[in-house]
């Protein structure tokens, strides 16, 4: 039986157009504005975009849409190249800027006055949109609309020469002021703005609007498939508008997709922007923020962010995705690749009062039960111990299994402890527990003559490197929504909590991030852990919490 092979939409466009002889070979896109680091949402077109093109054999260019200098900085060029590359966009030398057809675009704005499609406009930025007429009403017509040929030729040639003033003149495309599309109401193709550009300097005074750019750059780099989001369909009939006149041989085709909706997460730039000026956040690779250099941070894998990418699908109509199938998806991947270590975060004393003092053994312990190809490895264990708090109480409720005065339970790979006393410090706080241990019950030795129902773990304490670990929670009060009426952010004020009196077991004291090369582990029954290649020293490693072990996401 043939196997049936379920296709999303634009596959099923790239593949007819290929049967078709439409195209001959696939070149896709992502073309980020270097204005701000990208965020989840951009994940997903880049590993579309890559997608494709390596489905169907073909290529992929990373271009920075950068027509417009206000906002743009190499700072944000480098993060963009540096996350498409560790998302898994690898564009190799194929890296392109808009600017670089700069000269392209003048020719076409040239072409375009030729054919009478485009006139220069002295309307004010408020007269156009007045002009423009609303959803049920046309606009009207500009009054230097007819202009003629030669009269524009020279205006526009003078603005480029920087004759005029900022904002005193435009290139508008002459289409139809009837269009119910109001994109197609001789839309501003060009505008006159003296700024500095990041790749261009000081030659240009005039700049390109990105719905006239755009569709030029994918023609120009033979663009065949442009995907992007749902909210350019309605420009697509000008995107079509431009390649048509232009005349451009192999027409690139947009296709539009839906944005990926994540709840309970900021991804609006100047939101972000807001929070990293005011201290909220220490930088866009805040742990708690989900942009892309965050998440890295934060110890997720390109692994977890395909699968995601994968479970959330392609489809034309905008929907919203749990938070929690994010961190479902990097629990998957790390269960079985990452080793299982001993740490401490909460700690107190346990002292096994019959273990020979100064006696200091080792032990094995598996690295990861789910995949043996980890190994194991020797973890030492003496008289004295932390274990966590949480894992001793005086007075406990029913169904508590682990210690208390007078039970027993297993020390993960050792032995049998039973609770015999305990101490209090000043405050009232159990401070030492003592117990007493069972050599028979060595882990390992077969033991089968009693059972016990609790196994804890612990960090043997004269080998322990003492570190800080950080649990993150979402910087966003869930139960109030993202945003307040006035814009600002509903933030938790439980999103972090340092702790600097962890313990773990020594092999982690080495433990390091190296650029994208970040130690990540699981800590028995705490969660995942990776190393912070923000604040670490060598030897010194700061614990971020990837995730907690428990997921309230069930998948289908």
């Amino acid at each position: 039986m043939e196997e049936v092979v379920s296709r999303n939409f634009i596959e099923q466009i790239i593949e007819k157009d290929l049967a078709e002889g439409k195209v001959k070979k696939v070149v896709t896109r992502f073309p980020p504005e270097p204005n701000g680091y990208l965020h989840i949402g951009h994940a997903k077109s880049i590993l579309l975009n890559y997608g494709m093109a390596q489905k169907y054999g073909g290529t992929f260019n990373l271009r920075f849409d950068d027509t417009n200098p206000t906002k743009e900085k190499t700072e944000f060029v480098e993060s963009i190249k540096e996350d498409v590359d560790w998302v898994g966009g690898h564009f190799e030398d194929r890296c392109y800027f808009a600017s670089d057809y700069f000269d392209a675009m003048y020719e076409g704005a040239i072409k375009l006055i030729k054919k009478g499609k485009a006139f220069v406009c002295d309307l004010t930025a408020d007269e156009i949109r007045e002009y423009r007429g609303t959803l049920t009403e046309p606009g009207k017509e500009s009054p230097y609309r007819n202009r003629s040929i030669e009269e524009n030729l020279d205006l526009f040639e003078r603005m480029k020469n920087g004759e005029f003033p900022d904002g005193s003149k435009v290139l508008r495309a002459k289409i139809d002021m009837a269009s119910p599309n109001i994109n197609m109401r001789d839309p501003v193709i060009y505008r006159i703005a003296r700024m500095t550009h990041h790749n261009t300097g000081d030659k240009w005074c005039i700049y390109p609007m990105y719905d006239f750019a755009h569709p030029i750059e994918d023609a120009v780099e033979g663009v065949t498939h442009s995907l992007c989001t749902l909210e350019f369909e309605d420009h697509r009939p000008l995107y079509n508008w431009v390649v048509q006149e232009l005349e451009y041989e192999n027409p690139p085709q947009q296709i539009e997709f839906a944005k990926m909706y994540l709840t309970n997460v900021i991804t609006g730039k100047r939101y972000i922007k807001r929070l990293v000026d005011n201290g909220t956040v220490d930088g866009w690779d805040d742990p708690r923020l989900v942009t892309i250099a965050a998440l890295r941070r934060r110890g997720f894998t390109p692994e977890s962010l395909k699968l995601f990418m994968d479970l959330t699908g392609i489809s034309k109509a905008n929907s919203s995705v749990d938070y929690a199938m994010l961190e479902y998806c990097i629990r998957e991947d790390l269960k079985t690749k990452r080793p299982r270590m001993l740490a401490v975060l909460n700690p107190v004393k346990l002292v096994i009062d019959n273990y020979p003092e100064g006696q200091i053994e080792y032990l094995d312990a598996p690295n990861n039960l789910e995949n043996e190809a980890l190994g194991s490895r020797k973890v030492p264990f003496s008289r004295e111990l932390w274990i966590e708090r949480e894992d001793f109480m005086i007075d406990p409720p029913k169904k508590y299994f682990r210690l208390f005065p007078g039970n027993e339970v297993r020390l993960m790979y050792a032995y049998f402890v039973k609770c015999v006393s305990y101490e209090l410090d000043e405050n009232g706080e159990v401070s030492v527990i003592h117990c007493t241990y069972d050599p028979e019950t060595k882990s390992g030795s077969g033991f089968t003559g009693r059972k016990v129902k609790g196994t804890i773990h612990w960090v043997e304490a004269s080998t322990a490197k003492k570190v800080t670990v950080r649990l993150y929670e979402n910087l966003v009060n869930e139960e109030l929504g993202v945003y307040n009426e006035d814009g600002s952010v509903n933030l938790n004020p439980n999103s972090l909590t340092v702790l600097d009196n962890c313990y773990v077991e020594p092999a982690l004291a080495e433990a390091k991030a190296v650029g994208h090369d970040i130690d990540s582990f699981q800590f028995l029954r705490n969660g995942f852990f990776c190393v912070d290649g923000k604040d670490s020293k060598p030897g010194e490693p700061v614990f971020n919490r990837i995730v907690s072990l428990k997921s309230s996401y069930k998948p289908a």
